[in-house]
């Protein structure tokens, strides 16, 4: 698929030139800094080095105070509470982060609740509130869904069963008549920060609990493992407050992980080092940026993309395939034998998940390829009665990978339609949905991914319209799937200073993306070779400019390898990371795309 390579804006020249001087550091870097939004010396001091006495005042969310009144009630009249959650990895972690934080304030009058999948679907349900009900549970506590549920709290309001609910989606014009519903993406809250996940609006929750009980901030380090996983695998940007959280929540997955994380982890071969311990927490509260790399006990320290691909797929199978309270027990529970038995329940889910996904994903592209209007579409929209709920979110982001278009991928349950939109760069597909509303059950999601349902009967009428929506503000560049990059530079710009700096920049996410450079005219030194399925194995160098040549891996881009062993120059957009082999550590070459130059260009 042919990508278009986009070069970001060049930051302030004046300001790169003072920041590059007041760091220290060479230009590249202070530019980085720049195009991020760094320009001064205590904005980059921030930013390299987060402080969590930088998070915002928890009661600056509007109805914070209504939520933690209504807490302190039930937990000094010892009422029972639930804790609700949606069945994903955001809603799982955020129900495992309240859930235990309760039960450790000593309140035993205290259940979770999961709703299933298939016979419920996403967020708060009628099953769900009768639950609460039958069981007498007076005050139910919902993350990560509810934003949307206003029949359902009306319904608990007839059971007088009071909701507190804690979202992160965009709302509605009519917000639940629930006792409190904490949502920085309301348009009345004024709340400085409106990306959190679902799990980190359950933090900042039982931030101002602690607030008003007088518990010690320190006390709730040991939850920010389970913020940075959600902040992970719900994609939300990591910037601001998110930044804080994924900063401290990785140095603690790396050096004090929970017995879940740690039982999940050596399903992907990340193993605890011989005769490592675990950092004690007062020390990564106390001394958190002072935690590197010799700190993390296992053979490899974690990044955010490791929790998106090793945890968080693991995390969702559960819920995916049987039921999201797996996930929970295993995330709650403090006993290392007890997480492997469900890390590999889990873990079987999970390879059940695989073959469901590569199995849907098949069908999928062979009922794209067999349709002629399909192929031509703006957008992608496909539907089989039989293929698993499970599945269809995960479905939709593969065909992507082939056809880039917004896509929605539908299956059939409980006698209605059901699927799992994704979208592309630039494209609101909340927004396109809304437009569709009218045909709709339910829907809801952000900018980039959304769930929705509709009766059986509505079905092409939903497709037809969608695709006049799509095909009404999509632009041809929007189609061209983008490759965005920093900076252009040379070879000999990157050494092990730059690196260790770069290295910094981290945790990477929406927001503060990898870099990504361009290099023009460099070769293969001639040890190039096709490996694995299609990749390339590359020693990069440039013929004109005097630098340590640079391995390189190209992943898919063994099509290239005719043209590239001639030692012929081309040109490469790529990322730095470091590779280890051997107990060895070097700067490597992620290539993302490579160009060749055209006839006469070279």
């Amino acid at each position: 698929m042919q990508k278009r390579w986009v070069l970001k804006a060049r930051g302030n020249p004046v300001k790169v030139a003072a920041l590059s001087a007041e760091l220290g550091i060479g230009p590249v870097l202070a530019e980085l800094l720049v195009q991020r939004g760094v320009n001064t010396f205590e904005e980059a001091k921030d930013f390299f080095r987060p402080s969590l006495s930088q998070l915002h005042d928890p009661f600056l969310m509007k109805d914070m105070d209504k939520a933690v009144e209504r807490i302190v009630k039930a937990l000094d009249n010892n009422e029972k509470i639930l804790v609700y959650g949606d069945y994903d990895v955001d809603g799982t972690t955020a129900v495992s982060l309240v859930y235990t934080f309760l039960k450790e304030m000593g309140h035993e009058a205290l259940d979770f609740y999961i709703p299933d999948r298939y016979s419920e679907g996403y967020g708060i349900s009628f099953t769900g509130v009768d639950f609460a009900h039958d069981n007498n549970f007076g005050l139910v506590i919902a993350l990560d869904c509810g934003i949307k549920a206003i029949e359902k709290i009306r319904k608990a309001n007839e059971y007088q069963v009071d909701f507190i609910i804690c979202d992160h989606h965009r709302p509605d014009d009519h917000l639940p008549d629930a006792v409190a519903v904490l949502d920085a993406k309301r348009p009345d809250c004024g709340y400085p920060y409106k990306e959190l996940s679902g799990c980190g609006v359950g933090f900042k929750l039982i931030q101002a609990l602690a607030q008003r009980r007088n518990i010690a901030f320190e006390n709730l380090y040991k939850y920010l493992d389970l913020v940075v996983v959600s902040i992970a695998s719900d994609i939300v940007p990591i910037t601001g407050e998110n930044r804080i959280l994924a900063y401290y929540g990785l140095k603690l997955i790396n050096s004090n992980p929970r017995p879940g994380f740690e039982a999940i982890l050596k399903f992907s071969n990340i193993n605890r080092k011989p005769g490592a311990e675990a950092r004690p927490l007062e020390d990564l509260v106390n001394n958190g940026n002072n935690v590197d790399d010799t700190d993390c006990i296992f053979t490899r320290e974690l990044t955010i993309s490791d929790l998106v691909f090793l945890l968080g797929p693991r995390i969702n199978a559960a819920g995916r395939i049987e039921s999201g309270r797996n996930s929970v027990e295993l995330l709650i529970c403090n006993s290392a034998e007890t997480a492997e038995i469900i890390g590999q329940q889990i873990n079987d889910l999970n390879t059940t998940r695989r073959d469901l996904d590569s199995t849907t994903t098949d069908m999928a592209l062979d009922a794209i390829k067999n349709d002629p209007k399909l192929l031509k579409a703006k957008s992608t929209v496909v539907y089989h009665p039989e293929w698993h709920k499970g599945v269809i979110g995960i479905v939709a982001s593969r065909l992507i990978e082939v056809y880039y278009r917004p896509t929605i991928v539908l299956t059939h349950s409980n006698g209605l339609v059901t699927g799992s939109a994704r979208s592309i760069k630039d494209f609101d597909i909340y927004d396109a949905i809304d437009e569709c509303s009218n045909l709709l059950e339910h829907f809801g999601g952000h900018k980039y991914a959304a769930g929705l349902s509709l009766k059986p009967e509505k079905l092409d009428e939903f497709i037809e319209k969608f695709e006049q929506v799509v095909s009404r503000g999509i632009t041809e560049d929007m189609l061209s799937p983008e490759v965005e990059i920093d900076l252009r530079i040379n070879l000999n710009e990157i050494g092990p200073k730059f690196f260790k700096v770069l290295k910094q920049f981290a945790p990477f996410g929406p927001g503060n993306m990898s870099p990504v450079f361009q290099t023009d005219g460099v070769i293969d030194n001639g040890y190039g070779r096709i490996v694995g399925k299609n990749h390339l194995k590359l020693t990069i160098g440039h013929p004109e400019i005097s630098s340590s040549p640079f391995p390189a891996i190209a992943f898919q881009q063994g099509d290239h390898y005719p043209y590239i062993s001639q030692g012929k120059p081309f040109c490469i957009c790529y990322h730095i990371e470091e590779n280890e082999w051997n107990n060895q550590k070097s700067i490597q070459l992620n290539i993302k795309d490579i160009k060749i130059p055209e006839a006469g260009e070279a």
